[in-house]
Formats: structure tokens, sequence, C-alpha cells
């Protein structure tokens, strides 16, 4: 019962994925003129001939922020080629040639838009432009550029824009690769990470969010290029080369600021605005501006009349400090906030209505200050009815109050898709039994989506059969969260066969935690298609996925391709990719290494962990430091713990304490103490309290306690009692077990059935068992059976079988070669 130091097998556990936190695309409707085939088509779009060539198109038109102007008033300046242009370029090239989309991004004023005008005026100088202001009008513009032989590119500067299912959605970016359209994108990472990155626990759902989730499946097809904001020291080099004032300045000046970013006078009308909000300055000004900047981050579109940022500027000035900072009247703020600085741009923007403002994005983006609830309110009070929504998925997790307050007014007035929401958001804060009505009603009115997440709640609750049906409207429906749960329902209730097509649907619709198929197909040994799942969802960042592939690797020898998606999964996070990577390390013996991550996993809060670093520590005969180690994780009600600490403190004859931790771990199910336990008391003459013990310990399936319990029943000649034990722990494979077994069939004179399991036990390495059959296949005369079984339980030192193997050469006249072995049992009485 020594200190165990095999260290424990990872288990293939299935992690939960996070859902994507979406917003609605912005809606912008273009002038429509007339009808072509059926369809309205607006004016600027109907003729491709008018459309601008590339290489005389105005960067202003593209969407390039202004610059400071030079002398000659010139508002672009020259154009530093960038690190990423190389690239850029030969996405572009490559699509003008195969079709598809070119996606850039970066920050507000990165130089995003420059970087893809410059591209598209070097590789597709002679193709027409077609910008397109929507994404209906996308739709329109790949239409009309199929219909036309003359070259084109499709422009989407700031693609949110277009994203949802009435533009660009999976279908139509399929149809621009068929049909060998290049496009070209720019977004900033603010919208990118709002569409891209899953940061739900539930999903928002309805129609409306599904509008947001259409240009979320678009972006994960999407490998976008990514402009830095700070420029790099090989940029900086060949802005120094570019013969231009300004860049020049720029270059003096920009600090930590990017190039572009200082061009664009960004961080100037930044502090700018910070400034003005003290005595003396422009407190008014700078409270309309931060009225404008926030009410664009509630998701309320812009631009906003001048009547709203006089109401919603108040709380803010008073905020600041009110009549104690003089504020100037409201036409002089104005004029402040609306002036153009270094000849740019303007804090406010104007529009072609004088009493209607935009604000400048950069402004927006870079601020990052909780939203007033004021805020919410006013912008909720403004909202048209199709950006309720909008405001909604805003506010859900900063101001979740907010949202609770617009879903409940649209869900009372009988909105289904508010119903859902509301229902989503409740549920997302741990109030299921209010989420639960909203959900139900939105899911019998037909809402997938709530279908979904109500199945999902009542699965987590343990109510599989009434989760079922719901989750199956919703897979049958294409919700792919709904195909998962419900294939990990069917595979918890053993009915692999009928989860697996869910699974797959889901994988193949791009889930990442349809990770469940894999792991199905590597229990029925279908390898080879587990590890093809297992990669798929890998790749897409799924930490579980890699941690199981890891697994399967570590299982079939692939040591070295294992401990690189630990060391990925766990630099993403993953505490078993960590204590995995620590068990890989110790069984190819690489003990420091090993020892370093289950120090990080344990400083983490893994017990497993801290297990092993108390293996690891007695192994290496730091016998202080491995007790810590196994009491500090047996207290946390570690079990294993509580056994390695007891068989130590055993070692040592610490016999009291050694039990009372037995006895713990026991208490928590682990046969291993029972059997421990049982050897104990046994030892000590507790026959009673031994029996008891081991009597758990083989209903706990432990083959050394059977084995024990029948020895201990048949010493005490409870024959009929032992029989079964000892054919339990023979069934495992127990060679002992089937030793034991032969004697007490020997004894009760069953020979036949004894030699069976004389014969089982021999051919398990047993000596005794050797000797047993050698000795009965002797008397019964068939020595030349009887002689090499003799022979391996002499070779071993069995007393018995040398005397017998003595006796059987004699017995054939072989004399000269018993006498060894007889002189071998006179050494052993002597």
């Amino acid at each position: 019962m020594g200190v165990e130091g095999g260290l424990p097998e990872t288990s293939n556990s299935i992690s939960g994925g996070q859902q994507e936190s979406v917003v609605l695309a912005r809606d912008i409707t273009g002038p429509i003129t007339f009808t072509t085939a059926g369809k309205r088509v607006p004016a600027y779009l109907q003729d491709p001939l008018r459309w601008p060539l590339a290489d005389g198109w105005d960067a202003l038109l593209a969407g390039a922020h202004r610059a400071r102007p030079d002398e000659i008033g010139d508002a672009i300046p020259p154009y530093v080629p960038r690190d990423k242009d190389a690239l850029i370029r030969r996405r572009l090239k490559r699509a003008a040639h195969a079709g598809g989309l070119v996606l850039v991004v970066g920050d507000s004023t990165a130089g995003k838009t420059r970087a893809c005008f410059e591209a598209l005026r070097a590789e597709l100088p002679r193709h027409r432009v077609a910008a397109p202001a929507d994404g209906p009008d996308l739709i329109t513009a790949v239409e009309v550029v199929d219909r036309t032989t003359t070259p084109c590119v499709v422009w989407l500067d700031d693609l949110e824009t277009y994203l949802g299912p009435e533009g660009l959605e999976p279908g139509l970016l399929a149809e621009i690769t068929r049909l060998r359209i290049p496009a070209l994108a720019t977004m900033r990472h603010q919208q990118f990470e709002i569409f891209a990155t899953p940061e739900r626990t539930i999903r928002t759902g309805t129609e409306h969010a599904r509008a947001v989730a259409v240009g979320a499946r678009v972006l994960r097809q999407m490998e976008p290029i990514e402009i830095d904001r700070v420029w790099s020291a090989q940029e900086l080099e060949r802005a120094a080369d570019a013969g231009d004032d300004r860049i020049a300045d720029a270059l003096t000046h920009h600090g930590n600021y990017g190039l572009a970013e200082y061009l664009a006078a960004g961080p100037a009308l930044l502090q700018e605005w910070h400034r003005a909000n003290r005595p003396g300055g422009h407190p008014r000004a700078a409270a309309l501006i931060a009225a404008a900047v926030d009410l664009a981050r509630t998701g309320l579109r812009p631009p906003y009349p001048l009547a709203l940022l006089a109401v919603a500027h108040e709380p803010y000035l008073a905020a600041a400090g009110g009549p104690l900072l003089r504020p100037e009247p409201l036409d002089t703020a104005l004029k402040w906030a609306t002036r153009r600085r270094h000849s740019v741009t303007s804090m406010l923007v104007p529009t072609q209505d004088t009493n209607v403002w935009n604000v400048f994005d950069y402004l927006a983006d870079h601020t990052h200050t909780p939203l007033p609830d004021t805020t919410w309110y006013t912008a909720l009070e403004h909202a048209a009815p199709d950006e309720l929504f909008t405001l909604g998925l805003h506010a859900q997790h900063v101001a979740p109050a907010v949202a609770e307050t617009i879903y409940r007014r649209a869900a009372d007035a009988g909105d289904t898709d508010a119903m859902s929401l509301l229902g989503m958001l409740l549920a997302e804060h741990d109030r299921d039994a209010e989420a639960e009505p909203f959900l139900r009603r939105a899911a019998d009115a037909g809402d997938t989506d709530a279908m979904s997440v109500l199945g999902m709640l009542l699965y987590e609750r343990g109510c599989g059969a009434e989760a079922e049906p719901f989750l199956r409207r919703a897979a049958d429906a294409g919700d792919t969260d709904a195909m998962c749960h419900l294939g990990l329902l069917l595979y918890e209730r053993g009915c692999g066969a009928e989860a697996e097509p869910f699974l797959r649907r889901a994988a193949d619709a791009g889930d990442t935690d349809a990770v469940l198929l894999a792991v199905l197909l590597e229990k029925a040994g279908r390898t080879e298609e587990a590890e093809a799942f297992y990669r798929q969802a890998a790749d897409a960042g799924h930490t579980g996925a890699m941690v199981n592939l890891g697994n399967l690797l570590r299982n079939t020898g692939r040591m070295g391709e294992a401990e690189d998606l630990y060391r990925q999964a766990a630099d993403a996070g993953a505490m078993d990719a960590t204590l995995n990577l620590g068990h890989l390390l110790y069984h190819v013996g690489r003990m420091d290494e090993a020892e370093a991550f289950y120090r990080q996993a344990a400083g983490a809060g893994d017990l497993e962990a801290m297990n092993n670093l108390g293996v690891l520590s007695h192994n290496a005969g730091r016998l202080e430091e491995a007790e810590v180690y196994f009491r500090r994780t047996a207290h946390a009600g570690h079990a294993r713990a509580m056994v390695n600490l007891g068989n130590m403190l055993l070692r040592q004859f610490r016999v009291e304490e050694a039990e009372t931790f037995y006895h713990q771990a026991a208490d928590a199910g682990t046969t291993e103490a029972m059997f421990n336990l049982g050897v104990l008391s046994r030892q000590a003459g507790r026959l009673e309290e031994s029996e008891s013990f081991y009597r758990r310990a083989a209903e706990g399936g432990h083959s050394g306690a059977m084995f024990n319990l029948g020895n201990l029943l048949y010493t005490a000649g409870r024959m009929d009692e032992a029989e079964p034990f000892y054919r339990q722990a023979a069934d495992t494979g127990h060679a002992a077990a089937m030793h034991g077994l032969g004697n007490l069939l020997h004894v009760t004179h069953r020979a036949d059935e004894a030699k069976l399991f004389y014969r089982q036990a021999a051919d398990g390495g047993q000596t005794g068992a050797l000797f047993n059959l050698g000795f009965i296949l002797h008397k019964a005369g068939r020595s030349g059976e009887a002689e090499p079984l003799l022979r391996r339980a002499a070779k071993k030192g069995h007393a018995g079988a040398i005397l017998c193997l003595g006796t059987l050469l004699v017995d054939q006249g072989r004399a000269e070669e018993a006498k060894p072995f007889y002189r071998r049992v006179a050494q052993t009485d002597a």
C-alpha cells in the first residue's frame, strides 16, 4: 500500500461555448428612381460606365479622413506605404481573378480606408468602382455587375452598414465569389468586435438580432487584415522619406498615437474636448459633444437634432459643475463644437440640415466611460421603432435594467421578438422563473430562438423530457445551439446513434460546440473522423476541442502534437490543458517542466494538480513538502490526496493518522481507502470490521477487495459465501483470485472446474497455481503435462514444486536429474 505513484488520466470533458454579442446594422435607404427587370434600381447604380474608375477616384469620396492641409490646401497627404500593403494587394489581386471579399480592420483613423484605396488604385486601376449606400443596394449592385462586361470592384467602407439578411449574408458572399467579383471592405475594430466576438452566455435571438447574427456568420468566413493604429518602426522610416511637411510634423509630435491618427486630428480633438470642460473653457460645448458621443454609444443612430442635444447635454453639464463653471450660451457652445479644427473636421459634424448634427466617430470610438442612465432613457425616448432593439442589445450587458425596460414595453404590446429577448435577458441574470413565461409565449408563437433557449433552460434544470420537444423544433428550424443541446441530451440518454446527425449538422454549420460529435466518434472507435472534427473546432479557437484532440493524440503516441495543442489551449487560459500538459510531461520524464505546470494549475485552485505536486515531491524524497501538499488537498476534499496521505503516513508507521485519512476517503466513496482499511483491520484482528470494508470496496468494483474478502470468508470456513467473491475477482482477470477459486473448487471436490481455474491462474503467472495444477496432473499420471508446470514453479522457488518435480523425475527413472531438486529442498529445510 505504497504512495500512489501513477498520475490520473485526463477525461474528455465538453466545454460550453460562449454566444455572440450582436447589434443591429445601420439602415440607410438610397434614392430609388425607377424599376428595371421588375426591380427598383437606384439611379446611381444603373450604368456601370458612369461609376468612377479606380485610378481616378477621389480618396475623400472613398471615405478616407481628411488630414491637416498643406500650404495649397490639399486635404490628402502623400501616401506612406504600410506594412500590410503587400498582403492587402495580394488578396485583392486574387479576388480579381477568383472573386471574394477582402476585409481590412482597424481603429478609427488608423489608415485602413486609405490603404485599401491605394491598393485598389495600384492593382485594379481600370476597374469601375461600385460603392452601394447600404445592404439592399449592395444586392442590386452585384446583380448589375453580373450583367455587365465592364470590369468592376465593389467598395464597402464601414462594412457593418451592409451586413444582414437584406444585404451581405453568407449566400450573397458566395454569389460574389461565384461571379468572380472582387470586393474590398473596411471595418472599425469596435464594430468588428460587436459582430465577431462571442460575449454572451445566452443568445440575443429574435428576428432583429438574427439580422446581426447573419453578419456574424459572414465575418466568421473572413480572415481580416488588421491595420495597426500605432505605426511600426519601418513605417515611420518610410514616412520620414515622404517629403511632406505635415508628415514631418506628425513624426515629431505624434507621441503614442498613430501617424494617420495624428494627421486626421483625432487625438487633438479628443484632448481639446476634454480640456474644454473647465471654468473659463467651453463647458456647455463639452457637454453637448459628450451627449452626442454617448447617444451614439447607446446605438441611437446619428445625426441628432439640436433640440435633442440641447436636452441631453444638461445632465452632463450639471455633473461637471453646472453654474460653477460659468457655462457659455447654447449658440456659442454650438459654434465652438462645430468649428473645423486643423482644417480637418469638427467634433460635431454638419449635415445638409443645419439643425441636425453628426458626431466625429473617433470621439465615440475612444470614449469608454460608463453611460449615464439619463442618456439611455433619453435615447429610448427618441428612438425610432426599428432602433429599439439596437438600443436593447447595446444596453443588455452594460445597462440591463434599461434593456429590460425596452423589452418589457415591447413585450407588453405583444411583440414576440421582445418576449424572446426579455426571456433571454432574465435567464442570463439567473432569473429563470421570470424568464420562462416570456420564453414559452415566444416559443408558442413560433420564435425559434425562444424554443432553443427554453429547451436549454429546461435541460440544465434536469427536465430533459420537457426540454426535448423545444430543442427538436428549434433544431429542425436550423438552430445549431439546439442541435448541440439535443445531441448532448440524446448522448447522455445513451442514444448516440440518434445524437450523431444533430451534432453533425451543427458541426457542418460551423458551430464549435458540436465538438461532442468528435467525443462520440472517438468513443465509437472512429478516431480519424473524431480527429477531423476536433481539429475543425480547435482551429476555430475552441479550447475544449484542443484539449480533447491533445488527449486523442497522446493516447495514440503522438506526444509532440499533443503537447503543442495543450500549450495552445493553456495559453488561451484553459486550466485543464495546463493540468494535462503537466501529465504528459510527467509521463515522458520531464519532471521539472511537469512540476512547473502543476504549480501553475495548483495556483489557480486545481486540486488534482496540487495532489500531483505531492506525488512529485514524495517521489523526489521531499517528504515534508509532499505531506503539506497532500494535507492541503485532502482538507479541500480531494479523496485521492486523502489516500496518498494515508499511504505516506502508513509507511512512516503513523497508523492512527493514516486510518483517519483512509476513513475520510472511504466516506467519499474511494474503494482503495476501503480496501486499505480492510487490510489494516484484518492485521489488527478486527475481522468483522475488515469484512465490512472489503464488502464496501468489492461492491465498488475493487478486485483486490473481492479477492481478500473471498480469502477471509474461505479461512473462516464460509465456502459458499467466499466463492462468488472469488468468481467476481477472477472475472476481472485477477490471477490470485483464479488460484483461490481453484483451491476452493478442489477442496469442495470439483476437480475438473478447479483445474480450469488453476490453468487460467497459471497462465497469469501464479506460482501456487502452477504447482497445484502440476501436482494434480502428476497424480493423474499425466507427467508430461505436469513437468513443465512444476519446472516453472520450481524456477520461481516454490518448495512444493521443487520436491514434486524431484519425485516425478525419480518415478520416471531420471534419478540423476532429480538430485539437484532434492538438494534444494534439503537446503531449504536446513
